[in-house]
């Protein structure tokens, strides 16, 4: 394995176990990370708490069939990158908050800082079903357009970022959003709720000021590949 291929293992294990940590997958999900225009690495067909230290990841190719033991929902990721030039990773985890209100067919709107980062909501694939088809993960990607993340009714969450600590970030950012939107409901009718507008929403959604960076030191510490890796993303 070459030392950039090696280098791209390293951020999906630490990325997978973060996310693991969090709460955000659990025996479900799976991250990858593009290699070039024309294929991705994508973590082991395994829970990602689970991956162990200098684990191999698999290289998949954008175009043909997936590579066997790939799991059949990493169409997800090859038709994201297929159609966004500007993502260079992708998670697709199972936050609870998020899973709860996805199956109310509803998606967190934009209350608060993190949820401003998908203002004015996550679009919703309104489709309980497993995605095991190609032409369901093409629909999917459509429907995710340009949005940072999008919902699954009742089977997670899918997030697209410019790198993979981006990715995992947003995946946070959104299950927060999910629990302040439930709770919101819970507290007052909703003719009664204050929504930030399009332009707080702009301005408070930025990534400077290392806003990325300590979200991502927070969430993947402790890990034991995580001084092989640099600070900003993979």
């Amino acid at each position: 394995m070459t030392a950039g291929l090696e280098t791209a293992a390293a951020w999906i294990r630490v990325a997978g176990r973060a996310l693991a940590r969090s709460g955000l997958v659990h025996a479900y999900g799976h991250c990858s990370i593009r290699l070039d225009g024309g294929s991705m690495l994508v973590s082991p067909a395994k829970p990602l708490g689970l991956v162990a230290v200098g684990e191999e990841c698999t290289v998949v190719p954008l175009d043909g069939a997936l590579p066997d033991g790939v799991l059949g929902e990493v169409r997800i990721h090859r038709e994201i990158y297929r159609r966004r030039a500007d993502v260079g990773a992708v998670v697709r985890s199972m936050p609870p908050h998020l899973m709860s209100l996805g199956t109310l067919a509803r998606t967190p709107r934009a209350r608060h800082g993190f949820g401003s980062y998908f203002h004015p909501a996550p679009p919703l694939w309104d489709d309980p079903q497993l995605l095991r088809s190609d032409d369901q993960a093409v629909a999917l990607a459509v429907a995710l357009g340009s949005a940072p993340g999008i919902l699954m009714r009742g089977n997670g969450f899918v997030a697209a970022g410019q790198d993979l600590a981006q990715a995992v970030v947003l995946t946070w950012y959104a299950e927060d959003a999910a629990r302040v939107e439930l709770d919101c409901l819970k507290a007052l009718p909703e003719e009664h709720h204050r929504l930030l507008s399009a332009e707080e929403a702009l301005q408070r959604a930025t990534w400077s000021g290392r806003i990325l960076e300590r979200m991502w030191a927070y969430l993947a510490a402790g890990d034991p590949e995580l001084a092989l890796l640099g600070e900003s993303g993979g």
